[in-house]
């Protein structure tokens, strides 16, 4: 498959997708055209990619060679971008350890685990939750908006949207659908008898994290026990015992 995108008057991307381990059946002649054309005969600055969607190393090798051919033979002197997008070893199928003092694990498959998600613009993450008490706490994602659903046990979920704030809480069963828009304060707990699990989609290659109670009192530089007794209102024994650093 072959797609060309032009980004500006001056400048165009150019794909070259391979989706079997036969990458004959790759286009690669509509390559040679589009980047003689653009930037041989017009002189746009242009950005060659070659994605390879097949099972293997060897496709991705032979894609790659006969990209290389391609800008050898041309004098395109510019970067080469190769992705391979195929990466079957995540873990997902496997239980996250729940052992831990929240009693929760989080599996995230992002641009980290696999490169070729770079610039597409979504992740995915499993959730695990131990029985009665497994917490991921409240967090923020700023960039990121997730959609989750639950595949075992029963979790109670919710969200508190920005100034004034108000809180959008369910509690989900298997099967269940919920979405927590982006930038706002959410959670998901396991209130049942046995372990929770689930699926979560972001809509970022590289979602960032911001736990709020890590954020609030487990900065390296402490916020002054003055601003945090006032914002709380809690007298600053409580808000020292809160911060301090536990086993």
């Amino acid at each position: 498959m072959l797609i060309l995108e032009k980004r500006s008057y001056l400048s165009v991307e150019i794909y070259i997708s391979c989706v079997c381990d036969n990458c004959f059946d790759v286009c690669f002649s509509g390559a040679v055209f589009y980047l003689y054309f653009y930037y041989i005969i017009i002189g746009m600055r242009v950005c060659l990619y070659s994605f390879c969607f097949a099972e293997g190393t060897g496709c991705l090798v032979l894609c790659a060679c006969f990209v290389i051919l391609i800008a050898v033979s041309l004098n395109y002197n510019k970067p080469i971008i190769f992705v391979n997008l195929v990466n079957f070893n995540i873990g997902l199928d496997k239980a996250g350890n729940t052992s831990g003092k929240l009693g929760s694990s989080v599996n995230l498959v992002n641009v980290q685990k696999i490169a070729g998600l770079n610039t597409l613009g979504i992740s995915i993450a499993r959730l695990d939750f131990a029985p009665y008490g497994g917490l991921n706490p409240p967090h923020i994602h700023p960039r990121t908006t997730e959609i989750l659903t639950v595949l075992e046990g029963t979790l109670y979920v919710g969200f508190v949207t920005l100034n004034p704030s108000k809180l959008f809480a369910k509690v989900l069963q298997k099967g269940d659908v919920y979405v927590f828009p982006k930038g706002v304060v959410h959670f998901q707990f396991n209130i049942g008898p046995v372990s929770s699990v689930a699926i979560a989609g972001l809509s970022s290659q590289n979602p960032s994290l911001i736990t709020v109670a890590n954020a609030v009192f487990g900065t390296n530089l402490s916020i002054s026990d003055d601003v945090l007794a006032k914002a709380f209102q809690l007298d600053k024994k409580t808000v020292d015992w809160i911060s301090s650093p536990t086993d």
